[in-house]
């Protein structure tokens, strides 16, 4: 995933002076820019998997803003949205940020408003799509384990002791160490906080040994 490239904006509103305006206004701030002026149009895109965040209209016709917030929830697309609306209501912006929306800007607002939500939605983004990509290293590097390391590594992370480990799998105290060295290596853990860490982001309990 490529984090540290250029970020790209998408803006979804039908007013072409707006749509103009606001892309004019975002790539002045260093970013790349997608416009469309509909919810259809932007639905059919394909976004490109980078940092970024969506513009987007509340009242649009065929299909609002807030429908499009669903659709792309429903895709599993968790891009950032921040709201713009000429005709907001209280309950428009409650259903609209329980639905994870970073912020909901009525019409007129400041640039320098929109720029601030637009860099606390990138980082946000950022973030998540850091996150993500760490989440799939670790799966990919928990693969590569044998049977018998990752009883090892789920019994390590319990705090279970090497000879204790030792015991309950039937083996020696000297080769559940080189198992578990070979875990640590694997996983590109130096210590049993970090494999901790690890069994926590992979979701690997004590649980599962029970």
């Amino acid at each position: 995933m490529k984090t540290d490239e250029k970020p790209v904006v998408y803006v979804v509103d039908d007013d072409p002076s707006v749509l103009k305006a606001l892309g004019r206004l975002v790539r002045s701030a260093g970013y790349e820019v997608e416009t469309f002026s509909s919810a259809e149009e932007f639905l059919d895109f394909q976004h490109r998997e980078l940092p970024g965040c969506l513009i987007l209209d509340v009242e649009m016709p065929t299909l609002g803003g807030l429908e499009l917030q669903e659709r792309l929830a429903a895709r599993g697309i968790a891009l950032p949205v921040i709201f713009i609306t000429g005709h907001g209501t209280v309950p428009m912006s409650v259903r609209a940020m329980k639905a994870g929306a970073v912020d909901f800007l009525q019409k007129p607002f400041l640039d320098e408003d929109l720029l601030d939500v637009i860099s606390r939605a990138v980082a946000r983004d950022r973030q998540v799509m850091r996150e993500r990509w760490q989440l799939q290293e670790l799966r990919a590097r928990l693969k590569d384990l044998t049977p018998r390391e990752y009883e090892v590594f789920s019994l390590v992370v319990t705090g279970m002791l090497n000879k204790q480990i030792a015991f309950d799998l039937g083996t020696t105290e000297k080769t559940v160490k080189v198992h578990r060295a070979r875990v640590m290596r694997k996983l590109g853990a130096d210590s049993l906080a970090d494999l901790v860490r690890i069994a926590d982001k992979l979701g690997i309990s004590s649980s599962e040994t029970c």
